[in-house]
């Protein structure tokens, strides 16, 4: 059987160094000989042991490897495993960071909790929600930090199937500026840790709260004028009535289901306006073409509501043109107009202007003189079935949605409204539509002359 390689060399240079010590000094010697080579042989393993490591270095250094038979092959495959087991640990570095960036860009907050409730790691949106700092609070007891008592309930009772709905820290303000309201909801790993994830509602809320005012609004709204049908519908049906009074009955019964359906009318419009496309670009309608229908309008409105007719004044100081839906752009100038006139008294002024701005833009005012508004109510006016006064609505005719249904028609054209009220003196409202949306006649027609020449 043939001996190991390194085994062999051993035994060769001892027996080497045993036969020139007894051919040398004697057979007696011959001992002392052997060990003399068995220690030649270790100083020569350790030199290539030095020459090994000084290879490994140069390899890290990036210099060329060397080749030691054995040793070399050996010192490959330890530098092999060690680069493989550097390139793993460096991609999976990679990919925890880009994990945790992906988290830090959720809209979502996320916390990781111990088994006692501490912090150990938060995103800033977490940051945010729970008014945290996300260095400073780390090792920190949450239930110290957030003291909604629902929260501490919530999370000492390690019920999770559910989330929780909090306020916010006075300091942390929703993207509108409002108080924040809070959803969490805890989900166990690793044993007892947690995993807590926060959510802004207070959009969801807010539309929800909105909703639910919109259904008892129109309930309301639409209940009315059919009592009123019912009633009469009743008197009809069981009392004898001359002509006169069926007349008078059957005239105020036309009034309630007209006023039904101008209430739906305004719904179906509204529908429409929150779920179609943007309006086109290139469709322009020429602004004293909407100005005289709204003059129209006002001026039949004020003959049958005012006992003393209204002074009403309407002028366009640049001829120009508005490009989008002309139906929408007309149902916007038309209610801010009709609104002017049903709120303002018998004898008062009401003056509807159009002219250009020194950027292109174009601005459409409705001033009156009626009994103004209060600053707390301004900034609800364009709330669905919002009134200052109800019977007074009711009693001219308005539906509490047309400012609703402008504000609508404004954002989607890219305009933008604004109201500017005091009590005691009357409003100005005011559309002001982008420089692309507006361009002057005259400057399109000359413009066209010169092609129109050739």
């Amino acid at each position: 059987m043939a001996m190991p390689g390194r085994l062999a060399a051993f035994l060769c240079l001892s027996a080497a160094g045993a036969a020139a010590a007894g051919f040398l000094m004697g057979w007696r010697l011959a001992w002392a000989g052997a060990w003399a080579g068995a220690l030649g042989w270790l100083v020569l393993d350790m030199l290539r042991a030095h020459s090994l490591i000084q290879a490994m270095r140069n390899d890290a250094l990036g210099l060329p490897p060397g080749r030691f038979g054995l040793w070399g092959e050996l010192s490959d495959r330890i530098r092999r495993a060690l680069r493989l087991r550097e390139q793993q640990t460096q991609q999976a570095e990679q990919r925890l960071q880009e994990f945790l960036a992906a988290i830090q860009a959720s809209p979502n907050g996320v916390v990781l909790v111990d088994e006692e409730g501490r912090i150990e790691w938060c995103n800033q949106t977490a940051g945010v929600h729970l008014g945290l700092d996300v260095e400073r609070d780390l090792q920190q007891l949450i239930a110290n930090l957030v003291r909604d008592p629902a929260f501490i309930g919530y999370l000492a009772s390690w019920n999770y199937s559910r989330e929780v709905v909090i306020d916010a820290p006075v300091a942390s303000r929703s993207a509108s500026g409002q108080p924040m309201r809070l959803s969490v909801q805890a989900h166990p790993y690793a044993g007892n840790r947690r995993m807590l994830l926060t959510r802004d509602i207070t959009a969801l809320e807010k539309a929800e709260e909105m909703r639910r005012d919109f259904v008892a609004n129109v309930s309301h709204e639409i209940r009315t004028p059919l009592t009123v049908l019912t009633g009469f519908v009743e008197t009809l049906q069981t009392l004898p009535l001359d002509a006169d009074e069926r007349a008078r009955y059957l005239a105020l019964m036309g009034q309630q289901a007209q006023r039904m359906g101008t209430l739906v009318a305004d719904l179906l419009t509204l529908s429409r306006l929150e779920g179609s496309a943007a309006p086109p670009v290139n469709q322009w309608t020429r602004m004293r073409a909407l100005m005289a229908h709204c003059e129209d309008e006002a001026r039949g409105l004020s003959g049958r509501i005012a006992s003393q007719p209204h002074k009403l004044f309407f002028a366009v100081e640049a001829d120009s043109e508005v490009s989008g839906v002309p139906t929408e752009l007309q149902s916007a100038m038309s209610n801010l107009v009709t609104n002017a006139v049903r709120y303002t008294p018998g004898g008062g002024e009401v003056v509807v202007t159009w002219r250009l701005l020194s950027d292109g833009r174009g601005e459409f005012t409705v001033r009156d003189t009626g009994p103004g508004v209060a600053a707390e109510h301004i900034p609800r006016l364009t709330e669905r079935f919002y009134r200052i006064d109800r019977s007074r609505s009711r009693e001219t005719g308005g539906t509490g949605l047309g400012l609703a249904i402008v504000k609508h028609i404004v954002q989607r054209h890219g305009g933008q409204l604004r109201i500017e009220s005091e009590v005691g003196k009357g409003s100005r409202f005011s559309i002001t539509f982008p420089a692309t949306r507006v361009r002057e006649v005259r400057a399109r027609l000359a413009a066209s002359a010169p092609a129109s020449a050739a």
